[in-house]
């Protein structure tokens, strides 16, 4: 049996966009992909807006909590998609590293974070799509 591919997500504070990711990557892909996401400088807790715009879409993030990067959570991981958080991720050979350019939704309300959201969902499905594409070989 094949091990389960894993993405982990990283930004700063691990508040907003690589908590977005993570969940929408949970949410479509279900129980396909393992899913991870940290910060290098994590925050106390979730950005509000971000919580508050996820929740509009039918998923709820309001357990979620900031967790600090590891090198173990890189080292575990098939893929890191880093958002921001410059050369804070270690690089491991054989890994996948993709950088998406997204804004911070720190500081920011609701109707700002949508977009990013948005943004962020159809990443995360051509990520999904690729994953699955390279499952099937």
């Amino acid at each position: 049996m094949s091990r389960m591919p894993s993405v982990l997500f990283v930004c700063v504070h691990n508040a907003g966009r690589s908590q977005m990711a993570a969940a929408w990557l949970r949410h479509l892909a279900g129980d396909r992909i393992e899913v991870r996401s940290a910060g290098s400088a994590p925050a106390s807790a979730v950005n509000p807006a971000v919580v508050a715009a996820m929740r509009e879409v039918g998923i709820d993030m309001s357990a979620e909590v900031p967790k600090i990067l590891t090198t173990e959570a890189v080292g575990e991981s098939d893929v890191c998609v880093t958002m921001g958080c410059g050369d804070t991720c270690e690089v491991f050979p054989g890994k996948r590293y993709l950088d998406w350019k997204l804004d911070d939704p720190a500081g920011k309300g609701v109707a700002a974070v949508r977009p990013i959201r948005d943004a962020i969902r159809s990443l995360v499905e051509h990520l999904i799509v690729e994953m699955d594409a390279a499952s099937a070989r």
